[in-house]
């Protein structure tokens, strides 16, 4: 009788050691699932701020290239105005060395 009472508690003990193992598993599958769930959202964060630093980076420089070229296309315009100035002065001369001869 003493037999059959402990191969009973052995069987319970051995429940319950496979029901603590199962809570176990399963608490420490939940805290993987979180701890990846977390992983993600740091990561999706993270991208999210590198593109938005990549797009500041970007649109400040066209900025400075688009300045650049407003810059040159300005420059380029005074000497073109220089040099039509001085020539329109020569034609003028022209036009009235012409029309007095």
């Amino acid at each position: 009788m003493e037999i059959i009472k402990r191969i009973k508690e052995a069987e319970t003990q051995a429940r319950e050691i496979i029901e603590q193992a199962k809570s176990e598993a399963a608490q420490k599958a939940e805290q993987g699932r979180q701890r990846r769930k977390q992983m993600l959202l740091d990561a999706e964060q993270v991208r999210k701020k590198t593109i938005e630093q990549a797009v500041a980076q970007a649109q400040s420089q066209g900025q400075k290239e688009i300045d650049a070229l407003k810059s040159k296309a300005q420059k380029e315009r005074a000497d073109l105005s220089k040099k039509a100035e001085g020539r329109k002065e020569a034609a003028v001369q022209k036009v009235l060395d012409y029309l007095k001869g």
